[in-house]
């Protein structure tokens, strides 16, 4: 039997309307599933906005409070799409008020807001979901197995990158995502903080750390009015850049392998390239965002000038077969959403979590608070969730 399920969206920005039509779209790719999210209400600050999605997209009611969602006894689940620093201060209110909880990473400024959601969902018994998109790429997942399996040996070491350039332009507004209070640690909780969930999802548990980190454009122009995106600013007030543009990471696994992961924001030249590479005794596999649905793999017995084979993952490999019929057939960034949103849902209807979890936040907030001390101190630190 299916049932309707009441959604809210807290927060519409660009992620706001990833989350809604990734909600749309669950049932046509997943009508397995025993529920059909219905939006209910949209919550943004921003004048007008909520009102314009709940036009666009067909929610039954629009504040500018998202109080008024977590007091609605229409709404069952919540997207929390809002700036970071609103993150621990909705998601633990939305679980204390009974709701599931969709939040995007990284769950607040530190690994004690991510802790406070995560308590708060435990403590009420609800399902919590976390925004770590791209371990949900079947070829991530492909990536996964085929370590797990011992295909490329003992894994010894690997590298994370993600690079990009939407804070490359000198006139990109001094936005909240520049101020400490508000954006926290800048490329670490925006990109880092996948880098981190994608390393643990691959090779396990990290267990210490040493980072550096900088700030690469130093000031930028105060907005005129209210932003979405990456906005440009020119002729306004000039204002400090608080937090990093860049940041190199060593990395120890609990396994005993070794990692790299870079992570920048300002790289002109690069747009969302984000990826890894994974070596082991007798192997390797890498995987390039660029090109989500493939796969480098070497792997046989020669060591030396061993050769490396594009694979095309299909179905079989994650939630391919949802989306497309035979291997080679393109996926997109939006899917992954739509995946993300299938396991939650799939928690609620199940009571039992699929997919990323509060834990994930934790751990992935834990190694950026290491990853800042280590900055600090220029020393080695241990990565305690």
């Amino acid at each position: 039997m299916v049932r309707t399920l009441g959604v809210a969206v807290v927060g519409f920005g660009w992620m706001g309307r990833v989350h809604t039509q990734a909600y749309a779209r669950v049932p046509h790719h997943f009508p397995q599933l025993p529920l059909r999210p219905r939006l209910v209400a949209v919550a943004e600050e921003v004048p007008g906005r909520a009102e314009e999605a709940a036009e666009r997209f067909g929610f039954l009611s629009a504040t500018r409070d998202w109080r008024e969602i977590a007091a609605d006894p229409r709404v069952e689940a919540v997207s929390v799409t809002a700036p970071n620093f609103l993150h621990r201060e909705i998601g633990v209110a939305m679980a204390e008020a009974g709701k599931h909880l969709w939040i995007e990473k990284p769950v607040g400024l530190t690994a004690a807001d991510a802790r406070a959601v995560a308590d708060a969902v435990a403590a009420a018994g609800v399902q919590g979901a976390v925004g770590f998109n791209y371990r949900n790429a079947p070829a991530v997942e492909a990536a996964r197995d085929l370590t797990a399996a011992g295909e490329i040996g003992t894994v010894t070491h690997a590298r994370v990158r993600l690079f990009s350039d939407y804070a490359a332009h000198p006139e990109g507004a001094l936005t909240w995502r520049y101020e400490r209070a508000r954006g926290g640690s800048g490329v670490l909780g925006d990109l880092a903080s996948h880098g981190v969930d994608l390393a643990r999802f691959l090779l396990g548990d990290i267990a210490s750390l040493t980072a550096d980190t900088a700030v690469f454009v130093p000031e930028r122009a105060r907005p005129a009015g209210a932003t979405a995106g990456h906005t440009r600013a020119s002729g306004g007030e000039l204002g400090p850049v608080e937090n990093e543009d860049y940041v190199s990471c060593l990395l120890r696994f609990a396994s005993g392998a070794r990692g790299v992961l870079e992570a920048c924001r300002v790289s002109v030249g690069e747009q969302n390239n984000y990826g890894f590479e994974v070596h082991g005794t007798r192997g390797a596999v890498c995987w390039d965002f660029r090109r989500m649905n493939e796969l480098g793999v070497s792997r046989g017995t020669g060591y030396q000038d061993q050769p490396v084979s594009t694979v095309y993952v299909g179905p079989g490999a994650g939630e391919y077969a949802a989306f497309q019929p035979g291997a080679a057939n393109a996926m997109g960034y939006d899917d992954l959403k739509v995946i993300e949103a299938y396991r939650f849902l799939r928690s609620v209807a199940e009571g039992t979590p699929y997919g990323t979890t509060l834990a994930d936040a934790v751990h992935s907030a834990a190694a950026l608070d290491a990853m800042t001390r280590s900055a600090e101190s220029g020393t080695w630190v241990s990565v305690r969730p």
